[in-house]
């Protein structure tokens, strides 16, 4: 599952599974996303033509084009998946006009030679045992390697390195937990993915460093390649499956952490981190790849909508001078760097281990709970090839790695 909006006692979730169509249907499924692109740039030539004359044109003007297009081969286009172009059209231009507002410099929208993705609202489907029945293309084998639940209300068929995947949007009902009277703060960073205010740190794989020298290899032999020849498409495809291979790792792990941590505490305090200004604010090279391959965002994510679905609560809490504020005396040492991992207080002589020191001060930023005493226990420190296995603290092994999303029946 991969991201949630809730709506009173349910919630809408998407859940991902590879699909294997057959030669036939995915040269159907090719060609209808190329239809799509066609559409998108005639939408997008419209808007263009409609501003340039000073007039106003609006998602529904663009809706009520979309029935007098010529362009060969639409019909073989369901009607609502060309609705949703039109719709990605305006979100993209909703989007730079949001940047522009923001103050930042924005170029034009690009015309497409194919849309990734199609995307069927609510009609145009069906699943039959382990079968994607699609109007207008056919039907394809889905991997259900977990169960579906919920009302579907959607999907979106996309093509990625790996292959031919589905994403199923459903809504479901929320699953609470039961209450264990404990809450925690956690520091977010990059040498240690989380440290929590209860002494646990948790390992960041940094995944990307383990593959970056195969990857330097093969963009080097890609730039010596003909662009568009076959041997160039190889060694980009092999380039794509790393990158692939690489995020699907991550985000495998950060679903974990992020379950055992909504499964452990009732509510969880997170810095508000601004991904975007630590890389810009970085001098670092090293430091903005390992921030950029962390994805706090999608840390900060994750946990949110699990912590939804169970009743837990996730409270984001002023970033500043977490680090540097002493848990012991509230001394802020303003001089702290990033490469001080020990924090010493010049004032009181307490000594600490940075991240512990800023997860504890999270806790109380958000709890308002009163300075206290700090254990002296040693950190428990739980390694990837642990992490990777829902090792941690307080599990058991009836537990779901996915922190209960296990549903029970899969909707049809």
């Amino acid at each position: 599952m991969w991201r949630a909006r809730g709506k009173n006692n349910k919630i809408q979730l998407s859940f991902k599974y590879k699909i294997y169509p057959t030669r036939e249907v995915e040269e159907k499924l090719l060609r209808v996303m190329q239809i799509e692109a066609k559409v998108y740039n005639a939408l997008l030539d419209a808007v263009n033509n409609a501003r340039k004359e000073g007039k106003k044109i609006t998602p529904k003007d663009t809706q009520g084009i979309l029935k007098d297009l010529k362009i060969d081969g639409k019909e073989i286009v369901y009607s609502k998946v060309l609705q949703m172009v039109n719709n990605h059209l305006w979100y993209n231009i909703n989007s730079l006009h949001e940047l522009k507002k923001k103050g930042k410099r924005v170029g034009k929208l690009r015309y497409k030679k194919i849309v990734k993705i199609i995307n069927y609202n609510q009609s145009g489907f069906r699943v039959v045992g382990d079968k994607l029945i699609l109007s207008k293309i056919g039907e394809m084998k889905v991997l259900f390697h977990r169960p579906l639940e919920g009302e579907i209300k959607g999907l979106i068929i996309k093509k990625s390195a790996t292959g031919w995947y589905t994403i199923f949007q459903v809504e479901v009902e929320k699953k609470p937990l039961e209450k264990t009277g404990k809450v925690v703060g956690i520091d977010l960073g990059v040498e240690k993915l989380v440290t929590t205010s209860d002494g646990v740190v948790i390992e960041n794989p940094k995944v990307f460093d383990k593959v970056e020298k195969r990857i330097k290899i093969l963009q080097m032999s890609l730039s010596r390649k003909k662009k568009g020849s076959r041997n160039y498409e190889k060694v980009r495809k092999k380039l794509a499956k790393i990158h692939e291979h690489v995020k699907n790792l991550m985000n495998d792990y950060i679903h974990k952490v992020t379950s055992w941590l909504v499964e452990q505490y009732d509510e969880i305090y997170v810095e508000d981190l601004d991904v975007k200004e630590m890389v810009e604010n970085s001098d670092s090279k090293t430091l903005r790849k390992h921030i950029l391959h962390t994805n706090f965002s999608k840390f900060v994510s994750y946990l949110s909508y699990k912590a939804s679905r169970a009743g837990r609560r996730v409270v984001k809490v002023n970033p500043r001078n977490t680090s540097k504020t002493c848990t012991e005396c509230g001394y802020v040492k303003r001089d702290l760097t990033l490469s001080d991992r020990v924090f010493s207080c010049p004032k009181c002589g307490w000594v600490i281990d940075r991240d512990y020191n800023a997860s504890l001060n999270t806790l109380r930023a958000g709890s308002g709970l009163p300075l206290e005493p700090v254990d002296r226990n040693p950190l428990l420190y739980i390694p990837f090839s642990e992490g990777v296995y829902s090792k941690f603290p307080g599990r058991s092994r009836k537990s779901s790695p996915r922190g209960g999303d296990a549903p029970s029946m899969r909707a049809g």
